[in-house]
């Protein structure tokens, strides 16, 4: 089993900047793919991000690229989200979720562990 808690949510100002982090515990973040997910009101759950379980590799959503940062800290066995350049089309809450194997996906199904979520609100 594997437990994932975020945090570093809140609320941040258009053109600004937020941290989340998420804590993995059960396996060690080096075994998993890492993804990041957002969910807005009466919108579907849609990709943001992923890191390989090597954190040689990431990939994002085209909405998120060149503003959005994923890293990993394998002593930590903690995963990060950077978010700069923040727009208020990126308030939702963001969910922090893992796989077995190397292989990024974009499909939530894809993912068999998640976090609780963390509420991120971007005024403008």
């Amino acid at each position: 089993q594997v437990q994932l808690v975020e945090s570093g949510g809140g609320v941040g100002q258009a053109g600004g900047s937020l941290r989340l982090s998420c804590a993995a515990s059960g396996r060690t973040f080096s075994s998993l793919a890492m993804g990041w997910f957002r969910q807005a009101p009466g919108k579907e759950r849609e990709f943001v991000g992923g890191l390989t379980r090597s954190g040689r590799s990431t990939s994002y959503a085209d909405s998120v690229k060149g503003r959005f940062t994923i890293s990993g800290d394998n002593a930590k066995n903690t995963v990060y989200l950077q978010m700069n350049g923040l727009k208020p089309e990126d308030t939702a809450v963001y969910y922090c979720a893992a796989r077995s194997g190397n292989v990024i996906r974009s499909l939530a199904t894809e993912y068999a562990y998640w976090g609780q979520g963390t509420q991120v609100t971007v005024s403008s």
